[in-house]
């Protein structure tokens, strides 16, 4: 090998020591630390060359991230309700150079988390403990999501969403919030069978009000006529019985009949 070909290995070798290469996933944003000085132009998913003596690669996620918190949330009436929340959060990519600049990579506890607090408290003080068992949950929980948004906005953080997942209540506060579900529930069922039996009420009524209606059109219609006409079928009918008859009348209907075998 001549001393050319071998000074070219050698420097070609020398630059893959002196040279390395990261590489950035899906979800995840890249930010280059060069002799301790950030980048400001976020690195996407991919591969980048960098030289690892003097620049650092950092990741930072970018999907969706759920932060679990158990903590005690004070109501209105003065009382400590023990909840599970969740924080859905997601970090703007663009702006993961500030984010470590200013906060570092372990954000989580440095910002987020504290944010949470503050934003829970004020929220929850305005709520009574009953509140966060019902229907106002959402409202409580769009409120808070709110507010951490109105902070964390600016710092390159998108805040989805806060779940309170579990409550627990004080004892005494839980039975009475039970009880009253179970009168609100018995309520319900006694209003469904008050407004079935006002229904069978006005079902019995229309039916004898129909009745009635056709007793009094049936009644308006027997003139003397249909009457007299009536008493004839009614004489034809008979005379078409084989056998002896003794029929008592005035004429214009049978009053009396005795029917005697033929035999």
């Amino acid at each position: 090998m001549s001393k050319i070909g071998f000074s070219f290995s050698m420097l070609v070798g020398l630059l893959v020591l002196l040279s390395g290469c990261a590489v950035v996933k899906q979800g995840e944003v890249g930010v280059k630390r060069t002799l301790g000085k950030l980048n400001e132009q976020s690195l996407g998913p991919g591969a980048t060359a960098y030289n690892p003596f003097v620049t650092k690669i950092i990741r930072l996620p970018i999907r969706t991230m759920n932060i679990e918190i158990t903590s005690n949330l004070p109501s209105k009436e003065g009382l400590n309700v023990g909840a599970a929340i969740s924080i859905l959060y997601r970090i703007k990519p663009g702006m993961a150079p500030d984010i470590i600049e200013n906060l570092g990579t372990n954000y989580e506890d440095v910002i987020i988390t504290s944010v949470f607090r503050s934003a829970s408290a004020d929220v929850c003080s305005r709520f009574f403990a009953k509140d966060m068992h019902t229907a106002e949950r959402a409202t409580i929980e769009k409120e808070i999501t709110d507010r951490m948004a109105e902070i964390l906005d600016p710092r390159g953080f998108d805040i989805e969403a806060v779940l309170l997942k579990t409550i627990q209540l004080p004892p005494g506060l839980a039975r009475a919030v039970e009880e009253k579900l179970e009168a609100e529930q018995d309520a319900q069922r006694m209003e469904f069978l008050l407004q079935r039996e006002r229904l069978e009420a006005q079902r019995k009524l229309v039916e004898a009000e129909g009745s009635r209606d056709a007793q009094k059109v049936l009644s308006e219609g027997l003139t003397d006529e249909i009457l007299q006409w009536q008493a004839i079928e009614a004489f034809k009918e008979l005379s078409k019985s084989p056998n002896a008859k003794v029929i008592i009348t005035n004429g214009e209907g049978p009053l009396l009949m005795n029917e005697l075998d033929g035999d």
